[in-house]
C-alpha cells in the first residue's frame, strides 16, 4: 500500500486571506513530502472559493519548488475544459519543469455550476464523452505527428512541444465509477483513482469488485487503482466526533454546491442555516464517523488494512474539510507517523 495527500486551498470566509492560505496548504505538501508519502494530488475548480484550484499545472510547478521526492499529480483536470492540444502541451511543459514527477488524473468533472460557466448546455454524459476522447489523444500527441477526426474534436497532424520528459509521457490516471469508466481505463492502460465520497464500505468494496471484473475480462495489464476518501486520525474519541461533525458540514456543503441550487456571492455558496445541517441526516456527523475513515491511529489503520485487503494499492488522504490548519495538521502529522509505519 501507498500513500498519498489529496489538497486543495479552501475559503470559508471573506477575511480569509488567499496568500496565507496557499501558505497552509503548502506546509501540508512539504509535510506529505518529508513525511515519505508517495504523491500529492490538487485538482482543477473554478469560480468556486469552497475548493480554489484554477490550474493544477501551475499549482504543482510551484510544488516542484518546495519538495524533493513527491509525484505531482492532477487530481484532477477537468477535460472537457481542455482542447486534446493544449493539455497534452501544458502536460508535457509540466512534466519537464518538474523533473518528471508528474502524474495526470483525468475526470468528465462533477459541478453543474463549472459546466453552466466554462461550457453552458453541457450535461454530465457529454463531459464523460469529451473526456473519453481526449484522454487517449494525450499519448498520440507526446508521440507526435497525431492527427485526429472526432466527434468533439479535430485537427491536422500535430506534436506536442515540448514533449514530455518522462518516457511514454507521465502516467494517466482515469476517475471511474460506473463499469463503462473502468473498462475504459483499463482498455487504455490508465491508472484508475475511485472517490466512493461519504458511501462507505459498501461503495468501496463496490467500485473494487468493478475494476477486478473489468481487469479478470481484459487481456491488458492490470493498472494501479487508489482510492481516495476523506480522513482524520483523531487524538482520542472526544477528538473523533469533533472531526466527524466538522466533515458533516463539509459533506453538507459539498451536497449544496453539487445541487446548484443556492445563490452564489463572490464564489461563497450562502451559508447553509443551523436547521439545514442539522435535518440532514443524509450527512449526519454518525454517518460520518461510520463511513469515513475517521478514527484513532489504531482504527484508521485497521480500516486502511482492511481497503489494502480488498486490493487497493494507494490509499489518497483527502485532507479538505473545512477544518483548520492546525486541526489538519495535527491528524496528518498521524497518519504519517503512527498510521504509515504499520504499513511499511
Amino acid at each position: 500500500m501507498e500513500f498519498s495527500l489529496f489538497a486543495h486551498m479552501e475559503r470559508l470566509a471573506p477575511e480569509q486571506n488567499h496568500q496565507h492560505l496557499y501558505e497552509e496548504f503548502l506546509s501540508l505538501c512539504t509535510m506529505a513530502d518529508e513525511g515519505g508519502m508517495r504523491a500529492v494530488w490538487t485538482g482543477e475548480h473554478h469560480g468556486m472559493e469552497f475548493t480554489i484550484a484554477p490550474n493544477p499545472f501551475i499549482t504543482i510547478t510551484d510544488l516542484a519548488r518546495h519538495t524533493k521526492n513527491l509525484k505531482l499529480g492532477t487530481g484532477t483536470v477537468v477535460a472537457p475544459f481542455w482542447h486534446p492540444i493544449k493539455l497534452a502541451g501544458e502536460a508535457a511543459m509540466t512534466d519537464l519543469v518538474t523533473g518528471g514527477r508528474l502524474e495526470l488524473g483525468v475526470a468528465r468533472g462533477a459541478y453543474s455550476y463549472e459546466y453552466e460557466r466554462l461550457m453552458p448546455g453541457m450535461d454530465a454524459w457529454e463531459a464523460g464523452q469529451r473526456m473519453r476522447e481526449t484522454a487517449p489523444l494525450l499519448r498520440q500527441l507526446w508521440d507526435g505527428d497525431c492527427a485526429h477526426s472526432g466527434e468533439f474534436y479535430q485537427f491536422p497532424a500535430t506534436s506536442s512541444a515540448p514533449k514530455p520528459l518522462q518516457e511514454n509521457g507521465p502516467p494517466i490516471w482515469i476517475a471511474a465509477r460506473d463499469p463503462n469508466s473502468h473498462q475504459f481505463a483499463v482498455d487504455n492502460g490508465f491508472n484508475v483513482q475511485v472517490t466512493p465520497l461519504w458511501q462507505g464500505i459498501e461503495e468501496i468494496e463496490s467500485l473494487m469488485q468493478r475494476f477486478n471484473e473489468v481487469c479478470q475480462a481484459s487481456q491488458q495489464k492490470r493498472p494501479k487503482i487508489m482510492l481516495l476518501h476523506h480522513t482524520y486520525v483523531a487524538s482520542d474519541t472526544n477528538d473523533v466526533d469533533l472531526a466527524a461533525q466538522e466533515l458533516s458540514r463539509f459533506y453538507s456543503y459539498f451536497g449544496a454546491w453539487f445541487q446548484n441550487k443556492r445563490p452564489v456571492v463572490q464564489g461563497h455558496i450562502e451559508k447553509l442555516s443551523q436547521d439545514e445541517l442539522a435535518n440532514n441526516k443524509m450527512m449526519a456527523s454518525e454517518n460520518m464517523k461510520r463511513d469515513l475513515t475517521i478514527g484513532t491511529s489504531q482504527q484508521v489503520i485497521d480500516q486502511v488494512k482492511r481497503y489494502e485487503d480488498l486490493g487497493y494499492d494507494e490509499f489518497s488522504f483527502w485532507i479538505d474539510s473545512g477544518m483548520s490548519s492546525e486541526r489538519k495538521r495535527a491528524s496528518l502529522d498521524r497518519f504519517i507517523n503512527d498510521v504509515m509505519p504499520a504499513f511499511s
